[in-house]
């Protein structure tokens, strides 16, 4: 349906669809890409977002059944309660997808998936200045030899590891080479480069992408695949996953519905119907599950997905009648995108108050229906009536105090009452330095 929908309405002069030209097609575009989710690694790391086991193994079923290729289960080094969940959904059976687990590049973090019965394990590094600097605090030569012993050491445990350079957009293009040349070396499958903070656009991603593809031996090239992971503090995380995908990333980093810590990464459902439709490249995937499984992690997560969200929002196929309705009912992609059957939506057609009186007469005569003037203002009423005696000032009180209860639902601990609960317990005044947030700033930018 989606390969021919469009090609029939091209074929019959009512559209021109410029995803088709040739000159548009990147030359370096793969036929065929693999969704990867990490729902349950970033996900989760929404401010105390919790889902329970039940609710994992459900969305992971979805997911499986929905045909993704690689489910991150999350990331046992974490904690005791996360080793076991891991443990415990790497136990269930699964059609399509294969499990994977994170790792830091450390002994401890991988014996941690390793524990899990994980048989493929993502190992997560930074290499550039500032998280040698800060984070690591160490150089970038005992980073390397670190990564290097860390997938040497998992893989001798039986288990296949992917390579994922974090903050790998704000890397110098050596260095990332540096890194992908010795992940590979020490027996890595998969590399993949992390937008951590969402730092860039999508014409600069092309740019790296590009260039880091020309960078690395032809051998290296054909033997093992790139991925990449857009988080969306910009709002560019769809864009930049499919600017990758332009050249030649073939595993592409999802979250259902966008979930996420700060913004969250790439939607699955914006990258997958993206690909799909406006790309005609397979991802795999059924889009008729799309909207349920969407549905599903909405219920999980107990946070709302925006009414305006692209192609899972309430409002994206819904249209109030003002003067179009024959046209809209005749084909409704003269004002959707296209039909909304593929991603298991409907189109919903309402009258409301900004139905004009005349249409509605007219909707009424179409269908026999013959109303006297008293008819029409009676009926007239009754449609702007519930808005129009709707209370707003109840409305937004109403919605405020929804809002503060999922503030309270998603609420942890602040640093601040964090070391307040801390000295309650233990009686034990913490001793904290004194940070001044300005001048750490001006250091960083001088």
């Amino acid at each position: 349906m989606r390969k021919t929908i469009f090609k029939k309405l091209e074929a019959q002069g009512l559209i021109a669809n410029y995803n088709r030209l040739r000159k548009n097609l990147p030359p370096k575009l793969p036929d065929r890409v693999f969704i990867w989710d990490e729902t349950f690694r970033e996900g989760i790391k929404a401010p105390t977002v919790y889902l329970t086991y039940v609710e994992q193994v459900r969305l992971a079923k979805l997911m499986d059944e929905a045909g993704v290729a690689v489910i991150n289960v999350g990331f046992p080094a974490l904690s005791e309660d996360e080793k076991r969940t891991v443990k415990r959904i790497n136990n269930e059976s699964f059609n399509q997808a294969k499990l994977t687990a994170s790792a830091e590049a450390t002994k401890n973090s991988i014996n941690a998936c390793l524990e899990c019965g994980i048989k493929e394990i993502v190992l997560e590094s930074p290499i550039n200045g500032l998280n040698l600097q800060y984070k690591l605090k160490m150089t970038k030569e005992q980073a390397l030899q670190r990564i290097t012993e860390c997938i040497d050491y998992a893989k001798k445990h039986g288990s296949n590891v992917n390579f994922t350079l974090m903050d790998g957009t704000r890397t110098p293009l050596e260095d990332i080479i540096l890194a992908f040349e010795t992940a590979v070396a020490a027996g890595a499958t998969r590399l993949a480069i992390a937008d951590s903070v969402g730092f860039i656009r999508p014409l600069s991603m092309r740019y790296l992408i590009s260039h880091v593809r020309d960078g690395l031996p032809e051998s290296l090239k054909k033997k093992v695949p790139l991925g990449i992971h857009c988080h969306n503090d910009f709002g560019l995380a769809s864009a930049n996953t499919l600017a990758a995908m332009e050249e030649g990333a073939s595993y592409l980093h999802t979250c259902i519905a966008g979930f996420g810590e700060r913004a969250g990464i790439a939607p699955f459902e914006e990258v997958v119907t993206s690909a799909e439709l406006l790309y005609n490249i397979d991802t795999g995937i059924d889009m008729g599950k799309i909207y349920r499984i969407a549905q599903s992690a909405e219920k999980a997560f107990a946070m709302p997905i925006q009414f305006h969200k692209p192609i899972i929002g309430e409002n994206i196929f819904t249209h109030e009648v003002e003067n179009e309705v024959e046209e809209m009912m005749q084909q409704p992609l003269v004002f959707e995108p296209f039909p909304p059957e593929i991603v298991g939506r409907e189109t919903m057609i309402f009258i409301g108050r900004n139905t004009g009186q005349t249409l509605i007469q007219k909707l009424l005569e179409n269908a026999g229906i013959r109303a006297s003037p008293r008819q029409m203002d009676e009926l007239f009423r009754r449609i702007k009536g519930p808005q129009e005696s709707l209370d707003k000032g109840e409305a937004q009180m109403t919605y405020y105090q929804v809002k503060k209860l999922m503030k309270d639902l998603l609420k942890g601990y602040t640093m601040e009452e964090f070391w307040h609960l801390a000295e309650q317990v233990t009686r034990q005044r913490p001793k904290l330095p004194k940070i001044n947030k300005k001048q750490t700033a001006d250091q960083l930018i001088t």
